[in-house]
């Protein structure tokens, strides 16, 4: 139990940059009071912070390399309270409804994180859950693959366009939006690129970097430039898309 004295010490887990950095400055704003001691770009290194900072609240995004935020959760126990941010809502729902703190479906509304903090300053004089023994059922749960769409609804200023998944060349992360490229138009979409690349690689969609999702059918060429960095050339269309080195195993050959 914490003393009333002590600022509230918070850990933000993440594996996308952009978001991270986006809920650490919406915390700040709306909790300024708490100290914001620690983030994570990855489950064990969330689980590392976490255990040296002595974090007394963890917001957890349930999909993170290494270890995802539910394998986080159940390894705290019932030392830090748990806030999940995902855009998944499915596993967030059910574990608040077992006992996690709150859930913030992203990209966060300050209204929404606004009435999550109220409920974690409601419940930081008592023990955090243990959530141990519902993690386990959750990861033992067999899990339904998501369906890729057969079209997308994407903003172009204040008109909505309804675009075929077939027609799209690539996707690009941009801050709060991801930005839909087709032969056509460019347009704008509030779904995360991380929840695209897990529901459309079935598809014919392949994850190239933090920031780049691209149509498979669409790649004409990978070349590796003087910095041993690979870039794509795509077919009929001028852009060149850069390969991180974490999915350069997709390119073997190079």
């Amino acid at each position: 139990m914490n003393s009333p004295d002590r600022k509230p010490r918070l850990l933000i887990a993440d594996d996308e940059p952009l978001l991270r950095a986006e809920l650490r400055e919406s915390l700040a704003l709306l909790w300024p009071e708490a100290d914001i001691v620690a983030e994570a770009s990855d489950g064990f290194e969330a689980l590392r912070l976490a255990r040296e900072m002595s974090s007394d609240v963890a917001f957890l995004d349930i999909r993170m390399p290494g270890l995802n935020g539910l394998e986080v959760a159940k390894a705290f126990a019932a030392r830090t309270h748990i806030v999940f941010v995902t855009a998944f809502q499915e596993h967030a729902i059910a574990a608040f409804e077992e006992g996690a703190l709150d859930y913030v479906v992203k990209p966060s509304s300050p209204a929404r994180l606004a009435r999550t903090i109220t409920r974690v300053r409601e419940r930081l004089g008592t023990p955090p859950p243990d959530l141990s023994n519902f993690m386990q059922k959750i990861q033992d749960k067999p899990q339904k693959k998501a369906q890729s769409p057969a079209w997308l609804q994407a903003a172009v200023g204040n008109t909505i366009h309804f675009i075929d998944l077939s027609e799209v060349i690539y996707f690009c992360a941009e801050l709060k939006y991801t930005r839909v490229v087709t032969d056509k138009i460019e347009a704008h979409i509030r779904t995360p690129l991380k929840e695209l690349a897990d529901t459309l690689e079935e598809a014919g969609f392949w994850q190239i970097h933090r920031a780049y999702l691209v149509a498979v059918k669409r790649i004409a060429s990978v070349n590796r430039d003087a910095d041993a960095a690979l870039w794509l050339s795509l077919r009929e269309h001028s852009a060149r898309l850069p390969v991180s080195q974490r999915y350069q195993y997709r390119f073997k050959g190079m």
